[in-house]
């Protein structure tokens, strides 16, 4: 089975373009899901707290582990194989999760073989999505990036939603039902990904960048920075938004998840579907630059408001305000580094992890040093837009420089 066809009509790709959204949906059921079960696990297996949160570092551990590798490997097999690698362990992963725990004596090492059956599929996709959008003909590259990163806050939002109803009114204990239905989403995009066409990142008489070549680049350097700050500056707040929803407002957490993540992911992804429909008519670094400084104000916001809801508010503006920051830095680096390839997108995936796991940590610590004060912690991260917008404007002055 060929890896690549040639560029030729655009409208052969519609369905490549498609299965790349649903892809993204895929990694936000990887993400997503097992965290609505973590409590119906502790009381099924006896899990403790501190194993749950270890199987959600794990999931983001080994994501890290194959964005790592995965420059190593995907060239090789191609981008087809890996693609429907990455659905088939995906799809996996969720089956064994129904069907392990309760197969080995110990329950929480079947979750353990589970959830790093998934996350392989997950950081597969992540280093494989994008840049098989990059390569589609289409007619602007910046909207259809961000267009293609706003499936994943979709997904979020769906897999929440979707989920939360059908164990409300079917029942928890149904759960397996539900990872089932979720399941079939991998399995039916990987049959589409048998027969899309996928295109080379490369185009016809270039030679992709070594790893060597790579890191003495000054412009990857800068994009890894960017990628980072992007990473950072979205989950530092995502990850304490249900927390504000809960401590400041005093609603129950099913409520606090639906006014805190659920608008963060649902105005994150408007943000990414505006700029993939208007994007040809708006300057995408006067765009990053201007919702840089709108994520700003909203940690202002967040942590100076005297009022709860006001930092409510404040974080679903930050939702707003990062949508464009990961796609666009995407878009940028296929635009200045054109032959970077695979591994160019492989290790901005992994700085943009290292980002979502370093932010919350950062700020969790700072909020820890100052008497458990989160709006301190997340004053603090008002470095991460900021940081941001320095690398942006690095980046235009090298390529005036070129």
């Amino acid at each position: 089975m060929s890896n690549v066809v040639a560029k030729g009509n655009k409208d052969q790709y519609k369905i490549t373009i498609i299965a790349c959204f649903i892809g993204y949906v895929v990694q936000a059921i990887i993400n997503n899901f097992a965290p609505l079960l973590f409590l119906t696990f502790q009381r099924t297996y006896h899990i403790g707290l501190g194993q749950i949160t270890m199987l959600i570092t794990l999931n983001f551990g080994v994501q890290l582990l194959v964005d790592l590798v995965a420059a190593g490997f995907v060239d090789k097999i191609g981008y087809r194989a890996s693609m429907l690698i990455a659905h088939v362990v995906a799809a996996v992963g969720l089956f064994s999760m129904t069907i392990l725990p309760e197969v080995f004596s110990n329950p929480y090492a079947g979750l353990i073989i589970s959830i790093i059956l998934y996350a392989i599929g997950g950081g597969l996709l992540e280093v494989l999505v994008s840049p098989i959008v990059e390569s589609c003909p289409t007619d602007n590259k910046e909207a259809a990036m961000s267009l293609l990163h706003s499936f994943y806050c979709w997904g979020h939002v769906a897999v929440v939603l979707i989920s939360t109803l059908f164990f409300r009114f079917v029942g928890i204990q149904n759960w397996k039902i539900m990872t089932y239905i979720w399941m079939l989403v991998p399995i039916v995009n990987a049959l589409l990904f048998i027969k899309a066409p996928i295109a080379s990142l490369i185009e016809d008489g270039q030679k992709g960048m070594s790893l060597k070549e790579l890191f003495k680049s000054r412009l990857f350097w800068v994009f890894m920075l960017m990628m980072v700050c992007a990473g950072a500056s979205e989950q530092a707040v995502s990850q304490w938004a249900s927390t504000f929803a809960e401590m400041g407002l005093g609603v129950s957490k099913s409520i606090g998840d639906l006014a805190g993540p659920m608008s963060f992911a649902i105005l994150m992804g408007s943000s990414r579907a505006f700029y993939g429909k208007f994007g040809e008519k708006i300057d995408l670094d006067k765009f990053m630059i201007g919702s840089s400084i709108l994520c700003a104000a909203s940690y202002l916001m967040i942590s100076l408001s005297p009022w709860p809801v006001l930092s409510l508010v404040g974080c679903s503006i930050c939702g707003l305000s990062v949508g464009i920051m990961w796609p666009g830095t995407f878009s940028k680096a296929a635009a200045g580094l054109k032959t970077g390839g695979t591994a160019m997108f492989a290790f901005l995936a992994l700085a943009g992890d290292l980002g979502c796991g370093g932010g919350p940590t950062v700020i969790g610590q700072i909020s820890s040093m100052m008497e458990d004060d989160l709006k301190k912690g997340i004053l603090f991260g008002l470095c991460f837009p900021v940081m941001l917008i320095v690398g942006i404007v690095m980046c235009r002055g090298m390529n005036k420089t070129k």
